[in-house]
């Protein structure tokens, strides 16, 4: 199975749950939903910050998971693992 048809249950790129994407993905060029990537993430077939780099990125999803509530110790642990997601590996 390809990447483009395999289904993630995390975006690639951020971690987020797919499931808790209220607009069910990101979209394709040709506006087909990405399977893996969120709609915060990827959208009309381009990452919506392109030039965010990994750390970036862990930094972002942690102050957007301590708005939300959730503790910072929780919030570390769950970032920890987007250096291995797909989008920081395909170099």
């Amino acid at each position: 199975m390809s990447q483009s048809t395999k289904f993630y249950r995390n975006c690639q790129s951020c971690g987020m749950p797919m499931h808790r994407d209220k607009k069910g993905g990101g979209r394709n060029a040709d506006g087909s939903k990405n399977l893996m990537y969120c709609s915060h993430c990827y959208e009309a077939g381009e990452f919506t910050l392109p030039r965010i780099s990994v750390n970036e990125m862990q930094d972002r999803v942690r102050t957007k998971m301590k708005e939300m509530g959730i503790p910072g110790f929780v919030a570390k642990l769950f970032t920890r693992k987007i250096p291995k997601l797909a989008r920081w590996n395909s170099t």
